[in-house]
């Protein structure tokens, strides 16, 4: 069924569960096709988005003969994350997989960005994360079984220069991941952690950053970069890298000077707006325009 008020599907069609997995962000991009992919391997689902548009995608994966429940919360909030706990729980199963994907972008110079934007990177993509694993890890650890995957990202092993809070908060979920799988390797729980590079899932447009050289060049397809996620964590791995470019950019990050990774990276992300890049100065020498966009 979907709650929240939507009509409860038929489950004439229901089929013997693998499982039951919990994948938050599900509402388009790397967590729709991770939603897609548990379904398909037989698991039932509860999806978490701040979209409504995640009652739609629960009711397509009903299809494939899974019972998917769905809530649209917000995730970046103490409130949220208990809030869906909850809910969780009233399902009265035990989660099986957890695939925490829920995140956040922003991008722009940091002193030119709004703080709010900033510190909502920080609340989704750490504060969040970290409060939805406690609290359902703590109970895989009790029943001694449980996979989890948790969604960094490439650029956690590098300098962001113009993407400064959303690098950063994927550092974050880098080191937490590889430390939570050895803390719970012993309660019979593994950790994996999710490396993708640039991805199609409308994230940029999201970010603000379609003036970037990220945000126009060719990116990933999610569902590719869903199955090889996918596959990692039913296999236990520690990581998941996608693609060769983005295995040979972990490598190479560890011998480059950081000014290096630095310069590459703001290639990358530095905004065609000079008042979005933090310039004091126009292309043209004139001061640039702080309120423009």
């Amino acid at each position: 069924m979907v709650r929240d008020g939507k009509p409860p599907s038929s489950l004439q069609h229901h089929r013997p569960s693998q499982g039951f997995a919990v994948v938050t962000g599900a509402s388009s991009g790397i967590g729709r096709e991770l939603a897609k992919r548990a379904a398909a391997a037989g698991f039932d689902l509860v999806l978490a988005a701040d979209e409504p548009r995640i009652h739609d995608v629960a009711m397509e994966l009903q299809q494939t003969g899974s019972i998917v429940d769905a809530m649209c919360v917000d995730l970046s909030t103490t409130q949220g994350v208990d809030d869906f706990v909850h809910f969780v729980e009233d399902l009265d199963r035990p989660v099986d997989l957890l695939i925490a994907n829920a995140g956040i972008d922003h991008g722009g110079a940091f002193v030119e960005t709004d703080l709010s934007q900033t510190l909502a990177v920080i609340d989704t993509n750490i504060r969040g994360s970290v409060s939805l694993i406690h609290q359902i890890a703590r109970r895989m650890g009790a029943r001694g079984a449980g996979k989890i995957l948790v969604t960094a990202s490439i650029v956690s092993v590098l300098p962001g220069p113009f993407h400064a809070t959303y690098c950063a908060s994927k550092a974050f979920l880098d080191s937490f991941a590889q430390a939570l799988r050895y803390e719970m390797k012993e309660r019979g729980v593994s950790v994996t952690c999710l490396m993708p590079g640039v991805t199609e899932t409308g994230v940029y447009q999201r970010a603000g950053m379609q003036d970037t050289w990220v945000g126009r060049s060719r990116k990933a397809n999610a569902a590719l970069v869903a199955k090889v996620a996918f596959e990692a964590l039913m296999k236990g791995k520690a990581v998941a890298v996608p693609g060769l470019v983005n295995k040979i950019v972990t490598r190479l990050a560890a011998l480059a000077p950081v000014a290096l990774l630095a310069a590459v990276h703001a290639a990358a992300t530095r905004p065609r707006n000079p008042a979005r890049r933090g310039d004091t100065r126009s292309m043209t020498g004139k001061p640039a325009d702080r309120g423009s966009s």
